[in-house]
């Protein structure tokens, strides 16, 4: 990378310039916005201060008009949700990526066995996959040939496309492939870089699939002992949050791409054929971003009634389990009722009783009662009182 633009710029700060043939990182600020590409500058959040009076004299140059003060709050707040604003100069797209390893003090790439869960010394790999449901705010200002974009400390989405660009260059591709694979505008560039925030998302969905999969595995195990419910809760308020999280970007992408209908032609292009292609490509790649967070959010509902469902099945499969042995025990009480009957009338201490004066007659009685007990309970397992449901 080039040298921070200007004196007194943060290093996190960069300028980047796109123009039809080529893209360039420059070491300042141009002093005019080329007629067939675009400046993008890109910092971190945290040098967001010290580079606000740089940011401010670019978008008046290059962007037409300075931001504003509400807008430049909203930008330096990391816990802002996803929104969508605008200008009559420019708009500004507030969207929350999903946090990597690491990042907001979490250490998220810490132990992830597979060992049940109620497993000692296990309690930090419960249902770790929900701890990965966590976001940064990303802000772009989106002028027609300026691009100011503001991303948590380490982000790699600014220096990825960066690097995918050169790499681009670098490789001799041909100029009509390497114009496709460029963007064409700031907010070309601003969707291509959410759709890669999005399928971050995407990705995240199978393994927070596996993990509930585990779960319900032993869940349903009747001899499933020390569940941790906390974690479980805790995975259920995180699919909350990710729908929550999938509504509000939903709600910031469908207005910006309600937005850029009703933009007029000669915002994009000065050729009617030209502009008439880039919206339409425009529009196609929101609506593709809307389709994707709309997958997202589906799939969080979807989690959220399996986990539902499976703690109803896993008391349901606990209330029969108990009723099993209720009935085991309740049968067995039949069968010695008459037997603690019998046993009951001999042990009366009367002068005169049957078979007491009998020589056989202890074991006419011992008889009589194991003829009973074998009685019930052929009689009982053939009304299948002694089957479990396992």
């Amino acid at each position: 990378m080039a040298e921070a633009p200007d004196s007194g710029a943060p290093d996190s700060l960069k300028v980047i310039e796109f123009t039809a043939g080529s893209l360039r990182v420059a070491d300042r600020l141009p002093q005019a916005a080329p007629e067939d590409g675009f400046v993008w500058i890109y910092l971190e959040r945290d040098e967001l201060d010290l580079a606000l009076p740089l940011l401010q004299r670019a978008a008046q140059t290059l962007g037409g008009s300075q931001l504003l003060d509400l807008h430049t709050l909203d930008l330096g707040l990391d816990i802002h949700p996803s929104n969508y604003d605008y200008t009559s100069v420019y708009d500004l797209i507030v969207f929350r990526r999903l946090a990597l390893p690491g990042e907001s003090g979490d250490d998220l790439a810490g132990d992830r066995s597979e060992a049940p869960p109620g497993t000692p010394g296990q309690s930090q790999s419960r249902l770790a996959t929900f701890g990965r449901i966590r976001s940064q705010a990303v802000g772009f200002v989106i002028f027609d040939r300026l691009l100011i974009s503001v991303h948590p400390a380490g982000c790699p989405t600014a220096r990825g496309f960066v690097k995918r660009f050169l790499a681009d260059i670098q490789q001799g591709m041909d100029a009509a492939t390497a114009r496709s694979r460029r963007p064409t505008s700031p907010a070309d560039l601003v969707l291509r870089m959410i759709n890669g925030m999005v399928d971050s998302y995407l990705e995240l969905r199978r393994d927070l699939t596996a993990e509930l999969e585990r779960w319900q595995v032993h869940l349903l195990r009747n001899n499933a002992r020390n569940t941790d419910w906390n974690a479980l809760m805790h995975a259920r308020s995180q699919l909350h949050v990710l729908e929550d999280l999938c509504e509000e970007q939903l709600d910031a992408m469908q207005e910006w791409l309600d937005s850029l209908r009703e933009q007029p032609l000669e915002s994009f292009h000065s050729q009617p054929a030209q502009a008439q292609e880039q919206r339409d490509m425009l529009v196609a790649r929101a609506r593709d971003v809307v389709e994707h967070i709309e997958r997202v959010m589906q799939h969080a509902r979807r989690l959220q009634q399996s986990a539902e469902t499976v703690v109803q099945i896993h008391f349901s499969a606990q209330g029969n389990r108990t009723n099993d042995i209720m009935r085991v025990l309740t049968t067995l009480t039949a069968i010695f009722l008459p037997l603690n009957l019998i046993a009951g009338v001999f042990g009366m201490n009367f002068k005169e009783m049957p078979l007491l004066d009998w020589r056989i007659g202890f074991w006419v009685a011992t008889g009589t009662m194991a003829l009973i007990a074998l009685g019930l309970s052929l009689w009982f397992w053939r009304k299948r009182y002694l089957d479990s449901d396992r």
